[in-house]
């Protein structure tokens, strides 16, 4: 029927290997966003820095996952989404090791703070997996159309 057409696109990225790395990407920034915001916090400045990286990188994977679920980049031809993709994996990847490895440093063994800086440190990774499988695909891409041109 009709509206199962509309979750066909959904249900075949989810599948692909940087679906499930995104999905692991939101749920750890989300665990580790909510293990912050439960804790008493032992500095202000670090943790709301924390959690201002760990929203707005969640808020980037929504985006791209809805560019990639609804084939936005076919239509927007303007943009070139996989530079506009890595550069954001590459800045998000940067600061949100920061906020880890500073949220880590403040945290005084108080059980949320290290959770949320753990997943923190497990969002990181997913990030630089993110970067790795794309940046391994744009350049297998590439370097088979130049031969095959």
């Amino acid at each position: 029927s009709m509206p199962l057409l509309y979750l066909r696109p959904l249900v075949l990225y989810i599948e692909t290997s940087s679906g499930w790395i995104l999905q692991a990407e939101a749920i750890s920034l989300l665990v580790g966003f909510i293990s912050v915001n439960n804790s008493p916090w032992t500095d202000y400045s670090a943790y709301s820095y924390f959690q201002i990286v760990t929203m707005c990188d969640l808020v980037m994977i929504l985006f791209f996952y809805i560019i990639h679920i609804f084939r936005i980049y076919r239509k927007l031809t303007c943009v070139s989404w996989p530079l506009a993709e890595f550069l954001h994996y590459l800045i998000g990847t940067i600061l949100l090791l920061i906020a880890s490895i500073v949220a880590a440093s403040k945290s005084y063994n108080l059980t949320g703070l290290v959770a949320g800086a753990t997943f923190g440190f497990l969002a990181t990774i997913l990030c630089v997996l993110s970067i790795w499988s794309s940046y391994k695909v744009s350049c297998i891409t590439q370097s088979t159309s130049k031969y095959h041109a």
